[in-house]
């Protein structure tokens, strides 16, 4: 990936390059129907994750492992590595450096990636850090979209739910600004509203967006629905900001009959209750779909980055 080492920001990627992404992507989903590759074989990636993770962890460590690499890992790194005895996160990235080509990281704090990277011999790769950015997500989100809608020019595009503490949907804006006519509408509670400086980097860039309260008025204008949690765990002790943000847009079966056929429900996942079951089985669901994208996407990434 000629002009990319590490990927710790969104800002990173323009169109061109994410063509070539997502090209690769395609490309891995018939590597893995054929039941993997050893391109990157006696390669190793480390997966350094300081905060809980499923999809992204896993998918990652399938990635290199479907590629014929080796993984090591830690389930939890602020509990059980040298963090825990007063490590520096750059003397740890130092160490780890030597031990793998490529460390894919997640923390409790934002910009810690970039700290990372600014250490590190060998690509870092940003599994999301704190409230700020979580880039590979967005560009399998960028993915799962062109598939289902078959473009990314003239998308409608309704974010909703924690978009204060929402990583996904901040990486989202960045890559969403990269194309043609974009229209976002944020729909969120008071205290989980879009912060200023997304808002601002999308004025900057002319991208119109609105902020509404009304799900139901918006669903039927939009492309994608894309629902994020009310994330408890960035509330802290502020129990009653939590309760007042959850529950007040939850995706079902009566919104889904507003929106258009052609449309789709994504989320980054993991959900809690703000998609009714009830609706897995529409074919506009495609969060489980975006989920297993993450694999494509994560094996494209350490192709272009490992240089094979």
């Amino acid at each position: 990936m000629s002009r990319l080492f590490h990927v710790v920001e969104a800002q990173q990627f323009n169109v061109e390059l994410m063509a070539n992404i997502f090209a690769t992507a395609r490309e891995m989903e018939q590597v893995v129907q054929h039941y993997g590759s050893n391109i990157l074989s006696r390669r190793v990636m480390a997966t350094l994750f300081y905060e809980p993770s499923t999809r992204t962890r896993l998918s990652f460590e399938s990635a290199m492992c479907r590629l014929g690499g080796g993984v090591l890992t830690t389930e939890n790194a602020r509990e059980f590595s040298s963090a825990a005895k007063g490590e520096t996160l750059e003397d740890t990235i130092r160490v780890v450096a030597g031990y793998a080509d490529v460390i894919v990281m997640r923390h409790y704090e934002s910009g810690t990636s970039k700290r990372a990277a600014a250490v590190s011999p060998v690509p870092v790769i940003n599994a999301g850090d704190g409230s700020g950015q979580h880039p590979t997500q967005a560009l399998l989100d960028m993915y799962t979209i062109q598939r289902e809608i078959g473009r990314l020019d003239d998308i409608g595009i309704a974010m909703v739910g924690d978009l204060a503490n929402g990583r996904t949907v901040r990486s989202l804006c960045y890559l969403l600004a990269k194309y043609r006519n974009p229209m976002i509408y944020f729909v969120a509670p008071q205290v989980v509203r879009m912060k200023d400086d997304i808002k601002e980097y999308l004025r900057r860039h002319h991208v119109s967006f609105v902020e509404a309260e009304d799900l139901y008025e918006v669903a039927p204008k939009v492309d994608v629905v894309y629902q994020t949690r009310i994330q408890k765990e960035r509330f802290g002790d502020r129990i009653t900001e939590y309760e007042q943000a959850r529950g007040q847009y939850i995706i079902n079966r009566a919104l889904l009959d507003c929106m258009k056929k052609e449309s789709v429900v994504m989320h980054p996942l993991p959900r809690v209750d703000e998609i009714d079951p009830d609706i897995d089985s529409d074919p506009r669901a495609a969060y489980f779909r975006q989920a297993h994208n993450g694999l494509y996407v994560r094996m494209a990434l350490l192709r272009m980055l490992l240089g094979a």
